[in-house]
């Protein structure tokens, strides 16, 4: 069993930590890797994995063993550099009993921009053999990424080599998160009345049904959303939107007053549109939801990908960045994806992004947009079918480790 080591530093909440979780499971149970998930936000973690107990050092959670990256941990990790020190039999952490006995790493993974702590890098680099050490990079759909995926990175701090591992929209990228059964499980849903119903009913919404509509509400603030939700209220169709907790959320709190009387999952009648605000779920449950709903609007980079794995339309807040560059970021996904649509249903799609990523006010094309949602719907699935034609980034992981460590295939 090959046994491989992902560090992850929670930067924007959730979507580090749920793009690593994910990872980490598909790695341990469809590729049966043995996973070692090192994170140094477990109170994030916790709220989209219940299973985790957030004053744990070490715990095993899905047959992956999880350890808090803290201080203490890292300390544990500085080692004495001198050539005398045993190669194969050096511990991966202190002496700290605590700690599970884990193999040998064969593959470190430094997850999306963070730093791998000196100490551990050096134990692994006295391996013998010594493991690959990937840089998994933030998805992008830019041109440039075909051409650094793979690419080398010699170290001076260490003697190893880092490579690049760029997810992303082409086969010439590491691909996108994908388990096998994704997209399936997605379908079967939409085709089961009574399973959605269930499921609505597990998240305490039993009149689900009842809506023309159905939006999940994901997204950085948006400074004029109120003119779009009165727009909704006042015109329809009658609407459920629900919203997670978050700055959004928070920002619908301070425009209807009447939510923060309320506890546990808050509810709000506005005319023809539901408000439900709703605490963070587990990412399967989430899924689910994304499947369930009629649009889908998500952020970051975790959500944006199941949301393409739901099959439903949906529009993406990319992560913001300084001097706009998120923007450049943003129309080359859309060319991409929007290249095989008409061009009258391309500007429509262009155009509601636009609006949403710059937070003008959206009610200007939502009768449009909804005029369009099947035309929409259509080319969502033309797009899904031509990215679960590629291979699924894990997977990809998996033969590029492979390929540099030339180890046995075992693919399920």
């Amino acid at each position: 069993m090959r046994t491989v080591a992902i560090f992850c530093s929670v930067v924007d909440n959730f979507g580090d930590i749920g793009i690593c979780w994910r990872l980490a499971r598909q790695l341990a149970h469809e590729h049966q890797w043995q996973v070692q998930l090192y994170v140094d936000d477990l109170v994030s973690f916790a709220k989209i994995c219940p299973q985790v107990k957030v004053d744990a050092p070490h715990q095993t959670i899905l047959d992956i063993q999880v350890s808090h990256w803290n201080a203490e941990l890292v300390a544990s990790w500085q080692v004495d550099s001198s050539p005398q020190q045993p190669q194969r039999d050096l511990p991966q952490q202190s002496q700290n009993t605590e700690l599970p006995e884990l193999a040998t790493p064969y593959l470190v993974i430094e997850a999306l921009a963070c730093t791998v702590p000196e100490g551990y890098l050096r134990q692994v680099a006295r391996q013998n053999p010594q493991a690959l050490w990937l840089n998994l990079e933030y998805l992008s759909a830019e041109d440039w990424v075909e051409g650094c995926h793979g690419l080398p990175s010699p170290q001076s701090v260490v003697p190893l080599t880092k490579y690049f591992f760029f997810p992303g929209f082409t086969s010439a990228t590491g691909g996108l998160l994908r388990e096998q059964s994704i997209v399936r499980q997605a379908q079967n849903l939409q085709q089961d009345s009574e399973g959605q119903r269930n499921f609505w009913q597990q998240l305490g919404i039993d009149d689900a049904h009842e809506y023309q509509l159905r939006i999940s509400l994901f997204a950085y603030g948006q400074a004029n959303i109120a003119s779009w939700l009165t727009n909704i209220a006042q015109q329809g169709p009658k609407t459920l939107m629900l919203v997670p907790s978050g700055v959004l959320a928070q920002q619908l709190c301070a425009i209807y007053p009447e939510l923060n009387s309320q506890t546990g999952q808050k509810r709000l009648e506005l005319g023809q549109l539901t408000l439900v605000l709703m605490p963070f779920i587990a990412q399967p449950d989430y899924d689910l939801l994304l499947a369930c709903c009629d649009i889908n609007f998500v952020r970051g980079e975790d959500s944006v990908i199941r949301a393409h794995w739901a099959g439903r339309p949906f529009i993406w807040q990319i992560y913001r960045q300084e001097q706009q560059a998120h923007r450049q970021k943003l129309n080359d996904f859309l060319a991409k994806q929007l290249a095989l649509a008409t061009p009258e249903l391309a500007a429509l799609m262009q155009k509601a992004h636009d609006l949403w990523d710059l937070e003008l006010d959206f009610s200007e094309i939502w009768p449009e947009y909804l005029k369009n949602i099947d035309k929409i719907q259509n080319h969502t699935i033309v797009w899904q079918q031509f990215l679960t034609q590629q291979q699924d980034l894990a997977s990809n992981l998996v033969r590029f480790v492979e390929k540099k460590l030339i180890m046995p295939r075992n693919f399920s």
